[in-house]
């Protein structure tokens, strides 16, 4: 039997996501199908977490517009969803006369673009912002910022939840049929049945797949990925803001760089490799060579021991690498295909625009539903934006008195709590594997990469959740991570 909505999001992701949680705003039934097992396990977890500006992009453009209208209402959507946001700012940095040039240019569009507290600023004024920055100009952006992007999908999906939108995990979209009086019919690999008024294609690196499954076949998606590594938090601090290269023309992203996360990590990359496929997160040994090259060369600092992990994520452009470039988004409301609205090529800066795309397509959905506000839509959403070990030690004490769970360490390097790690298992969209574990409560994120703390989790979701050795997944059921159990428990059962 079909579930029925009035509009189903194919795609969780951060711009999914946000569609819906505007959508929640409204009395109207919504649904998200998504085919991981977690919301954002795709490209919106796997970039730099920075907020842009918007001086990079064409005056007129959706991209220019949508950064600035998005950059701009991140502060009420993080503090409302308890998500990490530091406003550093960004030096945009030239070597030479070219990018001298190109910074001059930046600074018109940005502009002309609405971009606010732009400067173009000497060395003196470099140094201040950041000791040590090389270069002959910069371009500062105080606007640009850096955001836990993870932590952004989540909160907004567990906001959406609260306000009645249903999630459904694990499901991808396998056919799309279009219905004669209007409407479609959604079938899934699982077997699943979904009805809507209305389809809003936010999936990403196969939006052009979806397109086809409607019978829309204007669109070619290609994979672009890029390689990143991730430093210790021994370098917290170091970078007191943004640091980019000045762009280069056609260029498939905006350069290596160095990244601070609001987590205190700093990130090297990302590297920029045209595939063919969508879902190769590969790292390879000559990019992590080139990486560590220009760290070392960004970053003097930068010892062996600093890195801890390197990872990849993957940008759905609509240029070929033949062309290289960027072009702007596509979101559009079909007027040959009736009630599909579609989001297709939104790479850099899609973290950014995420919620005023969203206010866009709420527009567009109201031609085709009524959206009449829903006067028990509440945008907080509960909890902390802060880690218990970084609250003030009498709000720790105090806290502990109350849940002894808050006083047993599970993960050693991150400082992460029993308490913690139940909160994440125990999560509203009821995602279940480690990895979604990870991105909740950042266990398994610090040095030891997990050596200390993944066992003692599993001893937790066996113990006190009653999971069986095929229970435990990495990210999809295709990573198991263990076969069965090895020998008894004293006491009875296994171990």
């Amino acid at each position: 039997m079909a579930l029925e909505y009035d509009v189903v999001v194919i795609g969780g992701g951060v711009v999914g996501c946000a569609v819906a949680r505007e959508l929640s705003r409204f009395a109207v039934k919504v649904a998200v199908l998504e085919k991981e097992m977690d919301v954002g396990f795709g490209t919106s977890c796997r970039n730099s977490g920075v907020l842009h500006a918007g001086f990079n992009y064409a005056p007129g453009s959706l991209r220019a517009r949508l950064d600035v209208r998005g950059n701009a209402m991140m502060d009420d959507i993080c503090r409302d969803l308890k998500v990490k946001i530091k406003r550093i700012g960004k030096l945009t940095v030239a070597l030479d006369e070219e990018d001298e040039a190109t910074l001059h240019r930046l600074k018109e569009q940005g502009d002309a673009n609405g971009v606010p507290g732009l400067e173009l600023i000497g060395k003196d004024r470099m140094q201040q912002i950041q000791p040590g920055v090389e270069g002959s100009l910069a371009l500062y952006s105080p606007t640009s910022s850096i955001i836990s992007p993870y932590g952004l999908t989540i909160g907004l999906a567990e906001n959406a939840l609260a306000n009645g939108v249903d999630f459904h995990l694990g499901q991808q979209v396998a056919s799309i049929t279009s219905l004669a009086g209007g409407g479609w019919v959604l079938g899934t690999k699982a077997g699943e049945t979904f009805t809507a008024k209305v389809i809003i294609n936010a999936s990403g690196l196969f939006s052009a797949e979806i397109c086809r499954l409607a019978g829309i076949s204007d669109y070619v998606i290609y994979p672009c990925r890029g390689e990143y590594y991730v430093l210790d938090k021994r370098l917290d601090g170091t970078l007191k803001a943004l640091i980019y290269p000045a762009p280069k023309k056609n260029a498939p992203g905006l350069g290596i760089h160095l990244t601070p996360t609001v987590d205190g990590n700093i990130l090297i990359g990302p590297s920029a490799e045209y595939l063919n496929a969508s879902e190769d997160h590969s790292c390879t040994a000559d990019v992590m060579k080139e990486l560590r090259r220009e760290g070392q060369e960004l970053l003097p600092e930068i010892r062996m021991t600093d890195y801890i992990r390197n990872f990849s994520g993957i940008r759905p452009k609509q240029t070929p690498p033949e062309v290289g470039g960027n072009k702007d988004f596509v979101i559009e409301d079909r007027k040959d295909v009736s009630g599909f609205i579609n989001l297709l090529g939104i790479e850099s800066p899609g973290l950014t625009c995420a919620p005023a795309i969203a206010e866009m397509v709420r527009g567009m959905v109201e031609r085709h539903i009524p959206l009449h506000p829903d006067p028990s839509f509440n945008p907080v959403r509960p909890g902390s934006t802060f880690f218990f070990s970084e609250l003030p030690a009498e709000e720790r004490a105090s806290m502990i008195a109350d849940n002894p769970n808050y006083g047993e360490i599970i993960c050693r390097c991150e400082k992460i709590t029993k308490q913690e790690i139940l909160d994440a298992i125990t999560n509203p969209l009821g995602a279940r594997t480690l990895v979604s574990i990870k991105y909740r409560a950042r266990a398994s994120m610090g040095r030891c990469q997990g050596g200390f703390c993944v066992p003692r989790i599993t001893r937790i979701l066996r113990d006190e959740f009653g999971w069986a050795p095929e229970d435990f997944i990495k990210r999809s059921t295709a990573s198991p991570l263990f076969a069965g159990n090895v020998r008894p428990v004293k006491g009875g059962g296994v171990r």
